[in-house]
């Protein structure tokens, strides 16, 4: 348990998509050891409730609500929005997470397959900062992480959809940072850029080839040759939810191990 001392986030009050496991789960839990309150969502119900439920019980209190949320759903958004401000007392972080992966170069890809990458990837993350913000303005000073992927740098063309919106992420987030600070409100927006992360997205690598030989394809073009722990992500997540980041917006962090550079 987090000692009281490193509340890094004492107060806040953040909405985490995708958090029924890997970062989201990850960012869930981290921000409520330091003292968070925290609304996951998730399209699995019982798995986010579980999620939910894992983290009222290691702090010992409720700090944490759950529901579930196809975020593709604009409707779906202004609804869950409002029932996290009710629950928690009000909204200072959205932390966008939920994502869906894609194979297919620009041949052999189907249009519906395209706008369905997009439409959870990029159109999820222009429905929550849009909706959140009204309530983000009201808990200023106040934090948008947006979760995007080291695919919208490096390219593979296997993987055209995915990489093309992982990008989109990238400058949707600067375009409402500098929205923000147009307007003048302390409300930051930053996008993170994980490289691959034990999560159980590359579970299905381990299974097929095992461990040494899924590691070893999988860090190929990693200087660091490991993959990153969720925490690595959700340690991040934190600093950019907290005050100590309040001089950093439109920012992309990147965290692979030094795959960018190489």
């Amino acid at each position: 348990m987090t000692t009281p001392s490193a509340q890094r986030v004492a107060g806040k009050r953040a909405f985490i998509t995708g958090a029924a496991g890997g970062l989201g789960a990850a960012t869930a839990r981290m921000l409520a050891r330091h003292g968070a309150k925290v609304f996951l969502t998730d399209i699995n119900a019982a798995a986010v409730q579980a999620r939910a439920a894992e983290i009222n019980g290691e702090i010992g209190k409720q700090v944490a609500w759950a529901a579930q949320q196809d975020v593709s759903d604009e409707a779906a958004w202004k609804h869950l929005l409002s029932q996290a401000v009710q629950a928690m007392g009000g909204l200072s972080v959205l932390v966008n997470n939920a994502g869906i992966g894609s194979l297919g170069g620009v041949e052999q890809i189907a249009l519906d397959e395209w706008r369905r990458v997009m439409s959870v990837n990029v159109d999820s993350i222009l429905f929550g900062c849009k909706y959140a913000l009204p309530y983000l303005r009201q808990q200023q000073p106040a934090s948008i992480v947006n979760i995007s992927s080291l695919a919208a740098f490096k390219v593979d063309p296997n993987y055209t959809a995915y990489n093309t919106s992982k990008a989109a992420v990238a400058m949707l987030t600067k375009s409402v940072a500098i929205d923000c600070t147009r307007q003048q409100i302390d409300v930051r927006c930053n996008s993170i850029h994980p490289a691959f992360i034990r999560t159980g997205i590359v579970a299905p690598f381990f299974t097929a080839l095992g461990e040494e030989e899924a590691t070893r394809k999988l860090t190929r073009s990693i200087p660091m040759k490991r993959l990153g722990d969720p925490d690595d992500v959700a340690y991040a997540v934190l600093y950019l939810a907290s005050d100590e980041s309040r001089y950093v917006t439109a920012a992309e962090l990147v965290i692979d191990g030094g795959a960018c550079v190489v």
